[in-house]
């Protein structure tokens, strides 16, 4: 079976840095809007928004160098979750970056890099 999946986009924010609570793994969220191909029906261009999630090296270079609207390529897997909170069930689709690779120039005080990531840590340590 094959789950793989590439966007390319825009960021809609600055990357969101956290760590897991038992073990401290740097974990990055971030959301992507991704142009559509066509405009709809009133002639308009649409955009559809991707939650992108990246671990340890990749979050950290993510979130040191990838700044609001800065146009990247992500290479990953979908990945769905579910939780409860507060008695409130909960699911999520997101998209699990495995390389990012930044697309557009770098501002004078940012670097192009393209990184790749390893496995992510369980789903019980996310911070999210």
């Amino acid at each position: 079976m094959l789950n793989r999946t590439t966007l390319v986009g825009r960021l809609v924010a600055d990357p969101e840095l956290r760590h897991t609570p038992s073990s401290q793994v740097p974990v990055a969220r971030m959301t992507l809007a991704v142009d559509r191909s066509r405009p709809n029906s009133r002639g308009e261009k649409e955009a559809d928004f991707f939650d992108i999630v990246a671990w340890r090296k990749l979050a950290e270079t993510c979130a040191n160098y990838l700044k609001k609207g800065r146009l990247v390529s992500v290479d990953g897997r979908l990945r769905s979750r579910k939780w409860e909170k507060d008695g409130i069930k909960h699911k999520a689709v997101e998209v699990l970056a495995e390389e990012i690779s930044f697309l557009d120039r770098a501002k004078p005080d940012e670097q192009v890099r393209h990184v790749a990531d390893g496995e992510p840590p369980l789903d019980d340590e996310v911070p999210f």
